[in-house]
């Protein structure tokens, strides 16, 4: 089929910039229009794209273990290097080659390097630009991928960064097509190109494909979409993938191209890529209905040595896919594909359209000489190629057990929360008229933890919304409890029939999915506000036993027992709360549990200090104020706690020791100590 090709002219600047570095195809330097003579080792090409890309100065001792395998001298080699790049780089007056001690970087300020350039536009979202700046970002990319033809076999660690840095522009080059051709007449001449363009990229994306043949179909080229479905047939067929439903979007094309009256103009008002094509995704998107779905890759082991299938990135992976199942929050895609994919090599930014999901996990560890593990991980939005997080962990492997154990939780979770923000940032931003289940759902937590009775009511409604629209989903009944808890807690409401309320809707959650930990969580705290405290034990330990990652069970189990059970527990469980989610909505809770805690141990200003960091979140309510001003009056802080009160009083007048017994189930111990630090205050 004959399409226009992309031209990377089509992206170039109106502004005459002095240097441009190219590194999307074979590395090239420009000053103006002239292309200057690169250093014909390898290396220092290689030096020199390494620190293009560079986001902070590189030390001289990680470009050594980058590029040399261990030769006699690895650092006059590098000197040597930087010598040859300073010869190209460097202008009258302008060093761009720049030594700081022991740190490394080059200075591009005025300079255009096109692989940044996509990444930056990326990161700020591809939804967000319009057609042209699409086209132009694309085309910079030319058919070619990132330094081309640089490979330095005798490398691993450079190979190692160069194979990650080509699957993310990639995976951001499949991105810019994909909203590029969602923002061009439909079955137009660019379309066509774009989605070529696309498909040679990612030849898997069902999404894709449906496209093209809509766009044939518009045009009335039906001849060439039954040659395109019987190839895609053969090479899905090939990799035991399920072509099914790009037929069905092509009988379904063919139908209304059918409809439409001889010789009607063709419709340009549709993109040809919508979020949830016909037919499409029987096996994913009909499964995650009402969830995010999520792909974790098996993670990539950069041990010095040859790699080994079955090893600790193999183990960890599988772990971190049963935990994030265990959730229940996520549609998550099963470990044998994922194995299988990964036998086969595929990149994480084409596993993600191949399996059509909402998001990509994928990872490193490296275990070090001096019996270190290092964990690198990453969560990429599919269709965006966004990083929507990314972070590095270590530990030592005195216990490789424990280690792996304590990290995976970490990931689990941080991928859990930072899914969870992003969907609740995007259904934000909808019609609330246009939400589904699982979007209203997001919609009410967003309200939820914001601690004003206003937004309470609004979660409410959202949650209500979400279980009109599919009853069978348990986390909004969980949330929905947990509107009523606010209320009664707070003393929002009438306090016996919002209890009745909470214990009700998690019970309704319960019923809905008894394997949710929510649901269990929901229970435990309506339960606790029954004055049922052995069966909301019971309950909170079910919800972690279900799921060990699942931070708010164990931060609700150090609430309970921080007031009239194992004050050394609920510091524990408040602390392993914390440690799982150390940016979470409800973090002032733990940190005011471990205060409560603290107090009944006698350790006066060590609460004090944990109170005071409680009060500081931005969404800390007045029950916690009130904590850090019992706290700090009995660790003899008598001004700081005067100021707390006062300030108390400013923002809830009338509020009393009456309140806050009424809204805390204190033991006899706890509660004198109340009572002593009001009369401090009193003094």
């Amino acid at each position: 089929m004959a399409v226009p090709r992309l031209s990377r002219a089509a992206s170039a600047s109106p502004t005459a910039i002095g240097l441009t570095l190219q590194l999307l195809g074979p590395l090239e330097v420009r000053r103006g229009a002239v292309a200057l003579p690169l250093p014909p080792s390898r290396k220092t090409r290689a030096l020199l794209a390494y620190l293009a890309m560079a986001a902070r100065p590189a030390r001289r001792s990680h470009l050594c273990e980058l590029l040399w395998d261990l030769p006699s001298d690895p650092r006059g080699e590098l000197r040597w290097c930087l010598s040859k790049l300073r010869a190209v780089l460097d202008e009258p007056g302008r060093p761009r080659v720049v030594a700081d001690g022991d740190a490394v970087s080059l200075d591009l300020a005025g300079c255009r390097l096109d692989a940044r350039e996509v990444g930056q536009a990326l990161q700020e979202g591809v939804a967000s630009l319009s057609a042209d700046r699409l086209e132009a970002l694309a085309a910079l990319f030319g058919g070619n991928d990132f330094l081309e033809g640089l490979e330095l076999p005798h490398s691993p660690a450079f190979t190692g960064w160069l194979v990650a840095e080509r699957r993310r522009l990639r995976a951001g080059h499949a991105a810019l097509l994909e909203h590029w051709v969602r923002a061009l007449p439909a079955g137009s001449d660019q379309a066509l190109a774009a989605l070529e363009r696309l498909l040679a990229i990612a030849p898997f994306d069902r999404r894709a494909h449906a496209g093209l043949l809509e766009a044939l179909a518009l045009r009335g080229r039906l001849r060439e979409g039954d040659d395109h479905l019987a190839a895609v047939a053969r090479q899905f067929e090939a990799e035991g993938q399920d072509w099914a439903p790009i037929g069905h979007a092509w009988r379904a094309a063919k139908a209304r191209q059918a409809r439409e009256p001889a010789g009607a103009a063709i419709d340009t008002a549709g993109a040809l890529l919508p979020a949830a094509p016909p037919d499409m995704a029987t096996d994913v998107a009909t499964a995650a209905a009402r969830r995010a779905s999520l792909a974790v890759l098996p993670f990539s082991d950069r041990t010095p040595g040859p790699a080994l299938r079955g090893g600790l990135g193999d183990g960890m992976a599988r772990d971190i896919i049963a935990r994030l199942s265990r959730l229940r929050s996520l549609f998550v895609i099963a470990d044998g594909t994922m194995f299988a994919l990964a036998e086969r090599r595929v990149d994480p930014g084409d596993a993600g359209r191949r399996l059509d999901v909402d998001y990509v996990a994928a990872g490193w560890l490296r275990r070090g000489a001096d019996a270190r593990l290092s964990v690198g991980v990453q969560l990429t939005e599919t269709r965006s190629a966004r990083v929507v997080w990314a972070q590095e962990y270590g530990g030592r492997l005195d216990d490789t057990f424990a280690v792996l154990d304590e990290i995976g939780d970490r990931i689990v979770v941080a991928i859990a929360n930072q899914v969870e923000v992003a969907e609740r940032n995007r259904a934000i931003l909808k019609n609330p008229n246009s939400l589904n289940a699982w979007e209203a759902h997001h919609r009410g937590l967003w309200h939820m933890v914001r601690f004003h009775r206003e937004d309470n009511e609004q979660a409410r409604q959202f949650f209500q919304t979400a279980i009109r629209l599919d009853p069978t989903f348990a986390r909004p009944h969980a949330g929905l409890s947990f509107t009523h808890f606010q209320d009664a807690f707070l003393g929002w409401r009438e306090r016996a029939a919002a209890v009745e309320q909470a214990y009700a809707a998690a019970a309704d959650g319960l019923m809905a999915d008894e394997q949710d930990p929510a649901s269990h969580w929901a229970l435990g705290r309506a339960l606790w506000l029954k004055s049922r405290h052995d069966e909301a034990l019971g309950e909170l330990r079910a919800a972690i036993d279900l799921s060990p990652s699942f931070a708010l069970g164990h931060y609700t189990l150090g609430f309970v027992h921080a007031q009239s059970g194992d004050a050394g527990l609920a510091i524990e469980a408040a602390d392993h709360a914390r440690a799982l989610s150390p940016l979470d909505p409800l973090l002032f809770g733990m940190l005011a549990s471990r205060a409560l805690a603290l107090l009944r141990l006698g350790r006066f200003e060590e609460a004090a200090d944990w109170a005071v960091r409680s009060a500081a979140r931005p969404n800390a309510h007045v029950h916690i104020r009130a904590i850090a001003m019992f706290c700090l009056a009995l660790a003899g802080r008598t001004q700081e706690a005067a100021a707390t009160a006062a300030a108390i009083q400013q923002a809830h007048p009338g509020y009393g020791l009456a309140d806050f017994n009424q809204a805390f189930q204190l033991g006899p111990d706890i509660a004198l100590l109340v009572r002593k630090a009001v009369g401090l205050l009193q003094a």
